[in-house]
C-alpha cells in the first residue's frame, strides 16, 4: 500500500528518495512524488504514472535538495489524480510551509477540515492528508516537532506521517499511530520510512517506531517521544540491523514477479523448514510449551488469502490435533459481539505483519482477556510479531507481486507445523505418525518441482481461459479453502469474475451458473471424498458445462468430451493443498497475461492493506 520515504542528510537526497520509492513499488499504488527544501523554499514534483516517470521529472526540472519526503499513493480519498497525490502543500502552494506525507485514514478529517475552512484554509485536493498539512501549519509556531506533537492529537484514525518546514532546514518529523514507521540511522544522516525495504542500500541500521511514537529526525541525532510525551532511550527502542537486500527484488530471468514467485516456493517452503528437526513447541518461542499446555481451542484472525489459509489449517488442526478451531475474518471479527474464552490461542496470519485489520482484531481479541497469542509472518520485525507473545517467521523472502503465491504456501508450511506441535502435545501423534509427517514436509520442495513442470498444460488451458469472462471452482473438505485461493488469485490478476464453492453445494444454487460458456476448474485429489466429487462432476456435465480438473494420477478421472483433465505428480495426502494451490496460481498467472493484464500491479489492489 502507501509508501513513505524522508530524508536529512548533507548531500542531495533526491536520488535517495526516489530509489526507495521504487523499491516500495511492489506495494501497490496509483500515484507517487517528492518535496524537498531547496533555496529556501519547499519545491515538489508529482506524477499519476509510474516512479520511473516521477524520476525524469525530477531530473528534468532538476529538484535537488538536503531535506526532503517522498511517497507512493493508493487511493483512499479522492480519485487518482495529480492534485490528490502527495506530498500535500499547506498555504500557497508557491509558497508552502509546511509539506507533509500520510499513510492511513483520517476518520474525523470532515470535522477537521469545517474547522480548518474556518480559519481560512482552502483545499485543493480530496484526500484526508491536506487535512493534516494543514492542521500542523495551523498550529506551527516557529518549532515543527510541536506543531506535529499538537496535530496528532487531534487525529482519530490511522496514519504514519513526515512533514518538512519551509523555515527549518535538515530536520523531518514523523508519527505514527496504526500504520508502521521506521527510522534509518546513518552516519551524519538519518532517515523515515514505511518499510525497510525502501533503505536498503543507504542503511542497515533501523529503528522501529511503537504506537503513538513521534520522532524528530535532524543531521546527527534523532529524537524519539512516546504518545505520552515522554523522550525514549536507547534501550527502549533500540536500533537493530536488518538487511533489506535489494537482489532479492531483481526479476532475473521471469516475465513478471508472480512467476518468479510461484517458482520460488520450493526453495522458499525448504527455507521454511530450516532448523526442524523434530516436533517440539520451541519452535514457536520459549514459552510455547507453557502456552499450549493451557488451550483449548484455536482462533485464527487473517483476512484475503491468509484467511484462505486458515480455513485450510482448521481442517488440519480439528483432524490431526483434535481441537477445535474457529477462523474469522479478521475485518469483521472486532465489530461483532462474541464469546470469549481466556483458553484460546488465538493466531493472526500476515505476509506483512503490518495488515491493519488484522492487528486491530488481535488487539480487540486481547482487550476480551484472551492472552494467548501467535503469528505465522513473513516479516521478523514487523508490528504482528511484536504484539504477539509467540510467532513462527516464515522464510518466503520478499514478495513483490500483489497476488500472494509463495507467501500463502509457506503459511501453510508453518501451520501444519503447529497442527502437528499441537496434536503431540495433546497426545495424538505417534513417534511413527511424527516421523511420515516429517518425511512428507521435507519431501515437498521436490514434489513442488514436479507440480511447476505440469505448466506446458496449464499454459494451453488458459488462452482457453482469456477468452472468458467468468468461472466457477470446485473443491471439496480440505481443498475447498484451496478452491476459494484459486478464484481469487483468478480475478485479482485477470479481472475475470470467478466464484467457488464446497462441490456439494453445486445443487443448492451455483448450478444455475452453469453453461458452455462457464469453465468450471475441479480441484480433485483421490481422498475420501472423490467419489462424492465425480458426482458433482457428472451435474456440471449434465448440464453442459465444460471442466477443468487437476486430478491424481489413480483418481480414475480421464479426458473426455467437455472433462479436461491435468494430473498431478503424486497424491499429497494431507499436505496436497500445498501442491494443488500452485497448479491453480500457475492458471490464473497465464491467463492474466494470455489477455495482457498488469500481473504484478493489478488494478485497484495493494500488497500490503495498511488501513482499515
Amino acid at each position: 500500500m502507501c509508501g513513505i520515504v524522508g530524508a536529512v542528510a548533507s548531500r542531495n537526497i533526491t536520488p535517495i528518495l526516489v530509489e526507495g520509492l521504487k523499491r516500495l513499488e511492489y506495494r501497490g499504488y496509483d500515484s507517487c512524488g517528492v518535496a524537498v527544501h531547496s533555496g529556501g523554499q519547499l519545491q515538489r514534483a508529482r506524477s499519476v504514472s509510474r516512479v520511473s516517470e516521477l524520476d525524469r521529472e525530477v531530473a528534468d526540472t532538476k529538484l535537488e535538495g538536503q531535506t526532503g519526503i517522498a511517497h507512493t499513493r493508493w487511493a483512499t480519498h479522492g480519485a487518482p489524480a495529480v492534485r490528490n497525490a502527495h506530498p500535500h502543500f499547506s498555504r500557497d502552494p508557491e509558497a508552502a510551509r509546511i509539506a507533509l506525507v500520510h499513510n492511513g485514514i483520517i476518520e474525523n478529517h470532515d470535522e477537521l477540515r469545517g474547522e480548518l475552512k474556518a480559519h481560512g484554509y482552502t483545499f485543493e485536493s480530496q484526500t484526508d492528508t491536506e487535512v493534516i498539512v494543514h492542521l500542523v501549519d495551523h498550529y506551527y509556531e516557529g518549532d515543527l516537532f510541536a506543531a506535529v506533537q499538537s496535530a496528532v492529537k487531534r487525529l482519530q484514525g490511522a496514519y504514519a506521517i513526515a512533514a518538512i518546514c519551509r523555515d527549518e532546514p535538515h530536520r523531518v518529523v514523523g508519527a505514527r499511530a496504526g500504520s508502521p514507521l521506521i527510522v534509518g540511522v546513518g552516519k551524519g544522516e538519518n532517515f523515515l520510512a514505511s518499510d525497510a525495504m525502501a533503505l536498503a542500500g543507504v542503511t542497515d541500521q533501523i529503528i522501529y517506531l511503537e504506537e503513538g511514537d513521534v520522532i524528530d529526525v535532524q543531521l546527527g541525532r534523532v529524537w524519539i517521544y512516546n504518545a505520552a510525551g515522554r523522550e525514549q532511550s536507547s534501550t527502549e527502542r533500540p536500533v537493530k540491523t536488518v538487511h533489506a537486500h535489494s537482489g532479492a527484488v531483481e526479476l532475473g530471468p521471469y516475465r513478471h514477479y508472480m512467476q518468479k514467485e510461484i517458482f520460488e516456493q520450493p526453495r522458499a517452503i525448504g527455507d521454511t523448514l530450516q532448523g526442524v528437526e523434530g516436533i517440539v513447541p520451541e519452535l514457536f518461542g520459549d514459552k510455547a510449551k507453557s502456552v499450549f499446555a493451557q488451550i483449548d481451542n484455536v482462533l485464527i484472525l487473517a483476512c484475503g488469502t491468509s484467511y484462505y489459509s486458515g480455513l485450510t489449517a482448521k481442517y488440519w488442526l480439528e483432524s490431526i490435533a483434535k481441537i477445535s478451531c474457529n477462523v474469522e475474518v479478521a475485518s469483521e471479527y472486532r465489530y461483532r459481539d462474541s464469546v470469549p474464552n481466556p483458553k484460546t490461542l488465538v493466531v493472526t496470519i500476515s505476509q506483512s505483519g503490518e495488515t491493519a485489520d488484522t492487528i486491530a482484531a488481535l488487539k480487540h481479541a486481547k482487550s476480551l482477556g484472551m492472552q494467548h497469542t501467535l503469528t505465522i509472518c513473513n516479516v521478523s520485525t514487523s508490528a504482528m510479531v511484536r504484539e504477539c507473545a509467540l510467532h513462527y517467521i516464515t522464510r518466503a523472502g520478499i514478495e513483490i507481486g500483489v497476488a500472494s503465491t509463495k507467501a500463502f504456501t509457506t503459511q501453510l508450511t508453518a501451520l501444519f507445523l503447529l497442527t502437528l506441535t499441537l496434536a503431540k502435545m495433546r497426545g495424538h501423534l505417534s513417534a511413527e505418525s511424527e516421523a511420515e509427517h516429517l518425511k512428507a514436509l521435507r519431501h515437498l520442495p521436490t514434489a513442488l518441482q514436479a507440480v511447476l513442470a505440469l505448466e506446458p498444460q496449464v499454459i494451453a488451458w488458459a488462452q482457453e481461459f482469456s477468452r472468458k469472462e467468468n468461472a466457477l471452482f470446485l473443491g471439496r473438505g480440505l481443498h475447498y479453502p484451496i478452491a476459494l485461493e484459486g478464484a481469487l488469485k483468478l480475478k485479482e490478476i485477470s479481472y475475470i469474475h470467478a466464484e467457488a464453492y464446497p462441490a456439494g453445494e453445486l445443487k443448492h444454487g451455483p448450478l444455475a451458473l452453469v453453461t458452455d460458456a462457464m469453465p468450471v476448474v475441479v480441484v480433485a485429489p483421490k481422498d475420501s471424498l472423490i467419489e462424492k466429487l465425480k458426482s458433482n462432476l457428472e451435474e456440471v456435465r449434465a448440464r453442459g458445462g465444460e471442466l477443468f480438473v487437476f486430478a491424481d494420477g489413480d483418481s480414475a478421472i480421464t479426458n473426455s468430451e467437455g472433462v479436461h483433465v491435468i494430473r498431478m505428480p503424486e497424491h499429497y495426502g494431507v499436505l496436497s493443498p500445498i501442491l494443488h494451490v500452485v497448479t491453480l496460481q500457475l492458471l490464473a498467472y497465464h491467463t492474466a497475461t494470455a489477455r495482457g493484464t498488469d500481473v504484478d500491479k493489478p488494478r485497484n489492489l495493494a500488497k500490503s492493506v495498511t488501513v482499515e
